[in-house]
């Protein structure tokens, strides 16, 4: 879903023109942002926190040229979706028919046969 999207959902869900709805959205995009920059964390029972971690400086590689590129340390925001995010949307996936992935057996390892032998089909 993108932000227009959103916006659209929260206007015809909320029965708000589409210009109300695309404030109310900014308005909260823009309190979590705030909030996380402050060093807060945003929690939102049945559906999941916003924190932020620190990440620490460390040497990395151009994947183009292979030189070591230092790679400075910084702050990332991240989401941890709340025990009822998570049911509801395992309830969507187990309800939804699958086929089970074979099992590989020791005479299909390709570590048997050199490597070779081709994966089993789905």
């Amino acid at each position: 879903m993108t932000k227009a999207e959103l916006v659209e959902e929260v206007a015809r869900a909320a029965e708000l023109t589409k210009k109300d709805a695309e404030r109310l959205v900014e308005i909260v995009f823009e309190s979590v942002i705030e909030t996380l920059n402050q060093g807060e964390k945003i929690e939102l029972r049945g559906f999941g926190s916003f924190r932020v971690r620190a990440r620490g400086a460390r040497r990395g590689r151009n994947p183009k040229t292979g030189a070591p590129v230092d790679i400075p340390a910084k702050r990332v925001p991240y989401f941890k979706p709340g025990k009822e995010l998570k049911e509801l949307i395992n309830e969507a996936v187990d309800g939804a028919t699958t086929t089970p992935r074979p099992a590989v057996t020791p005479s299909q390892d390709s570590s048997d046969t050199g490597g070779n032998q081709a994966p089993p089909s789905l």
